[in-house]
């Protein structure tokens, strides 16, 4: 896909971004190269990798859970107003 300088602009416009003709002009081209990069990415075949949740596999020690007030309500009600 060849991001040209009326698609920058439509993205700028969608993001809420103001940018001037130079800018779009400047961008295009790296826009472009980001895409061609995405595009290599989906050509990888993935078919038998794995997916994963995180990189390093960590347990995490879970404690019991323990039901409280808080004891914060002092500092609650200080912030509420007179």
């Amino acid at each position: 896909m060849a991001v040209d300088i009326p698609t920058v602009k439509k993205i700028a416009s969608l993001a809420r971004i103001a940018i001037t003709e130079d800018e779009a002009a400047r961008i295009a081209p790296e826009l472009d190269n980001i895409m061609g990069w995405i595009e290599q990415l989906s050509e990888v075949d993935t078919r038998d990798v794995e997916p994963m949740t995180a990189v390093i596999a960590n347990t995490l020690r879970l404690r019991d859970d323990v039901v409280s007030d808080g004891n914060v309500r002092d500092a609650v009600l200080a912030n509420a107003p007179l």
